[in-house]
């Protein structure tokens, strides 16, 4: 993943200049505009698809779930941030980003090459 250039992070900063910050999952995310009856427009968030599961095997890691684990505590230690966590939920089939650690034991998938994605466990 390319570093974000200096005048990238300093938007983020700028209240406006992107609707979500760099880290978020819906930083990339179209935003569309819906006009009411009386004329206001209400800007929205168009839906967010996920890349299919399975699609980029050979960039996916796993990692064994230990015991009091959470998803934020992967997020920091795969991708340096613990509001990164949505990028290992959106790489595994849950529905609720707590059942990725609620099995101890249980392995999961770490992405690289998901959008977004460029850490590796342990690096």
């Amino acid at each position: 993943m390319a570093e974000p250039q200096p005048y990238e992070s300093a938007l983020d900063a700028i209240p406006g200049a992107h609707p979500y910050p760099r880290s978020s999952r819906y930083h990339d995310a179209e935003v569309g505009i819906h006009t009411q009856p009386d004329g206001t427009a209400v800007r929205y968030v168009k839906r967010r698809l996920l890349p299919p599961l399975g699609e980029a095997d050979e960039d996916i890691a796993t990692h064994t779930v230990s015991s009091g684990e959470r998803p934020d505590h992967l997020g920091q230690r795969c991708f340096g941030d613990p509001a990164a966590w949505w990028r290992i939920a959106d790489a595994n089939p849950v529905l609720d980003p707590r059942e990725l650690t609620a099995e101890p034991g249980e392995e999961i998938a770490l992405p690289d090459g998901f959008p977004g994605g460029g850490g590796r466990f342990g690096r």
